[in-house]
This record gives structure tokens, sequence and C-alpha cells, in this order.
């Protein structure tokens, strides 16, 4: 693995892509520390070991890096980019004209990218309008003594300075992206999102440590490696697993050439879904919380929801989320793949599954399979998630920044899996050798 490494770093085109990454990964993680305009950077520090971090605020923290309450240029990371994504993968369901976009292959994906630039920018306004406002009225850190001074200009100048400067941020992070998916190696997007959950791991393990009671807290630390990495290997082991669907087509005669008589197969993965199912689970369950902290009510109802929606180790809590969880996983498989459309293409160009009729009967069986491995990919799902919860009521909740979430150890895995794939392949064009090998 070492001299595939060494090998990578011989080769002149495939350096100075790696190269480049790294440079943007720098720059990236240099504006994850300048704060914005108008914020008091000590007052931020005295209150910034106080938040809480959970639901939905922690979700956003951990996507920006660290930098969401640090208020600083990058604060909203890339969560509105990847908000703007699924709000688009979303539509292209219900809206004809987007769905015709998608089946015009580059031209009509390049154009739904654009959109979700606009979108993007959009949602940043919006987010950046929120987080100012937030941070403005002390709402940010609400166990802090200095929460009222983060902001001590609250004139509307600086307000709108601070709310365009995170917005250029926002715009600039996805600008970063792009450049490393054209100019670099992966995904750009998914890269950065790998460097802002990684670079919060260090800071997480450590106060896991220092918080610890058993042996200083080494035993704790210890044991928290443990379950990452067996988490790692569950991860590894399910994002590979797929169901492989034969497909033949038929020979057909155009001319004097014989074109088809291939065999090939649909790969199905257990977790066609994704983070995706974790994400929508996590922001709604946020939903009641944030109602109750709005409306400053102390009646009944808002008594209930602070005890058994907020803490995150309530047995009704767990029961709800893993629900959700696994309802999204179904809920977002049924309408990212789509069989009919599947089986159409397949008997548009003559292609069959072994032992099925071609049509409706090659849809009704793919939909059969996607539903069967769709439960264990979303229990699976639904076990990953609640590893933090089972976590901290282990440990009698001292500490709220578990690092081996399951929403960071799907994204982490997940990319690195796919980064690796895309080095090697470019590896074996000159060398013919794998890079873990």
């Amino acid at each position: 693995m070492f001299t595939a490494f060494a090998r990578a770093f011989k080769t002149p085109d495939l350096r100075k892509k790696l190269l480049f990454t790294l440079a943007m990964i720098v720059i990236y993680r240099l504006g994850a520390h300048v704060p914005a305009p108008g914020v008091d950077y000590a007052k931020v520090q005295q209150c910034i070991d106080q938040a809480d971090s959970g639901g939905l605020l922690g979700l956003m923290q951990m996507f920006s890096g660290g930098a969401l309450l640090q208020i600083t240029i990058f604060a909203l990371g890339i969560m509105p980019y990847i908000t703007a994504s699924i709000i688009l993968q979303l539509l292209t369901v219900v809206i004809p004209r987007l769905e015709a976009l998608k089946k015009e292959g580059q031209s009509g994906t390049a154009k739904i990218t654009q959109y979700t630039r606009y979108l993007t920018v959009a949602l940043a306004v919006l987010q950046g309008t929120g987080l100012v406002a937030t941070a403005r009225s002390g709402a940010l850190f609400q166990n802090c003594n200095v929460r009222d001074q983060i902001v001590p200009d609250k004139s509307i100048f600086t307000t709108l300075v601070m709310v365009i400067t995170m917005t250029a941020g926002t715009a600039a992070v996805m600008w970063l992206g792009e450049l490393i998916t054209d100019k670099g190696i992966g995904n750009g997007m998914s890269i950065l999102m790998f460097i802002s959950i990684a670079a919060t791991f260090p800071g997480a393990l450590w106060a896991i440590k220092e918080s610890g009671k058993l042996a200083d807290g080494w035993i704790e630390f210890a044991t928290v490696i443990l379950i990452g990495f067996v988490m790692v290997a569950l991860v590894v082991f399910v994002e590979q697993a797929q169901r492989r669907i034969p497909v033949q087509y038929a020979k057909r005669m155009i001319g004097r050439r014989s074109y088809g008589g291939t065999s090939t197969y649909i790969p199905l993965k257990v977790n066609q879904a994704g983070v995706i199912p974790v994400i929508f689970a996590s922001s709604l369950l946020f939903i009641p919380s944030l109602i109750v902290q709005f409306s400053g009510s102390t009646a009944g109802w808002a008594t209930w929801i602070q005890d058994h929606f907020v803490t995150g180790n309530h047995p009704y809590y767990i029961s709800v989320y893993f629900v959700l969880i696994v309802f999204f996983a179904f809920f977002y498989v049924a309408i990212s793949f789509n069989p009919d459309e599947v089986a159409d293409n397949m008997k548009k160009y003559g292609g069959f599954i072994p032992g099925i009729r071609a049509g409706r009967p090659t849809a009704e069986y793919l939909s059969y399979v996607l539903n069967r491995i769709t439960w264990p990919g979303s229990l699976y799902l639904g076990l990953i998630a609640l590893v933090p919860t089972m976590a901290l009521a282990a440990f009698g909740g001292a500490n709220q920044n578990f690092p081996f979430g399951g929403t960071s150890i799907l994204i982490i895995v997940g990319v690195g899996l796919e980064t690796v794939k895309q080095i090697e392949s470019q590896l074996q064009q000159r060398n013919y050798e794998g890079f873990l090998r």
C-alpha cells in the first residue's frame, strides 16, 4: 500500500492532481478559522465550550468542520449545497421539466447543476441570516454569560455585511469543490465533506479522554477507538455489499454488423439510500425542540417535548428516530430508483433478465428484489445511527461530542472508498497494479 502511495506521487499528472487537491483542502481549512466581520472572536472562544451541539445544530457543526459555532467566513460550510442537491433530487420526481432535463444527458445535468448553484446561494442567504440573528440575540450560546457580546455592533449594516460574507464563503466553498472535481482527485464536495468531519475527530476524542473517569479517561478513550474500528469494518462490509441482477442482451444484426449478445448485471446496493435517511430523520426530530425554543412556552406539552425529544437518550426519541430512518430509507429508494424506467430501457435495447419476461414482469421483479434488500439496509442505517446514543447512555451522557456517529462514519468510509477506487483506477492505467496490493 505504501509503495502504491509512492508510485502515485511518482506519476507526474497524478501527483499534480493530489497536490492540487491538498492545496484546496488547506485553503478550505484556513477559511474555516477566519472570523466573520463584526464578531468578537475572544467572546466566541469563551462560549464555544459550553454550547449544546446536539440535533440539527450538531449536524451543521459537523458538516462545517467546527466552523459554525466559531462564526467564521466558512461557517455554513457545504450544508447549503447538500440541502440544495437533496431538494433538486426530490423535485426531479415531481416536476416534469426537471425530469426531462435529467433524461437529456450531459446538457440536462449541467442545467440541473446550475439550478443547484442558484438554490445553494439562496439557502446560504437564509441560513446565514438565521445564524447571524441567533448569534446577535445570544440564543446560539444560551449557557454563556457573555453571549450578548458576541456581536457587539447590532446595526443593520453589520448584519448585512456578516450575511453577505457568509454567503460569499458558501459560494467559495462550492467553487473549491468544483475545482477539486475538475482538476483534482475524487468528487470535490465529497472530499470537503470528508475533511470537515475528519477535522472534528481529534478534538472530540481528546474531550472524551479528558471527561473520562476510569484510569484518567484512557479506558473510555480506548473503548471509543475500539467501537470506531468495529463500526468502520461494519460500514465497509455493508457499503460494498450488493445484489447483482444478471442481464442478457440479445444479438441484433444492423447491416453487416452484429450487436449485443453480451452479459452484464444491475448492481443493487444493500444501502441504496446512503446517508440521506439519517440526515432527514435528524432534521425532522429537531423540529419539536426548535418549536419549544422559539415559543418560550412552559406549558405541559413544552415540558413533555423537552424531556422526551431533546436529550436524545430517551426511549421515545430512540424509537421515533429508528422508525424515521427506516421510513426515509424506503422513501428515498422509491424516488431514486424507478424499476419501470429500468425495465423499459432494458426492453428498448433488447435486454432481459434470464427467466423473467421483459416489460412489466421485469419491473415487478426489480421492485421485489429492491424491497427485500432495502429492509436489511434500513435496519443497518438505524443501528449505525443509534450507536452515539447508546454510547452516551453507557457513559452517562458525559460527553455530547461522540465522534463515531452514524452520519460521520457513513460519509467518511463512503468517500474514502470512492476516492481510493479512483486512485486505483488511474494507477492501473499506468502500472497495472492495484492500489491496495
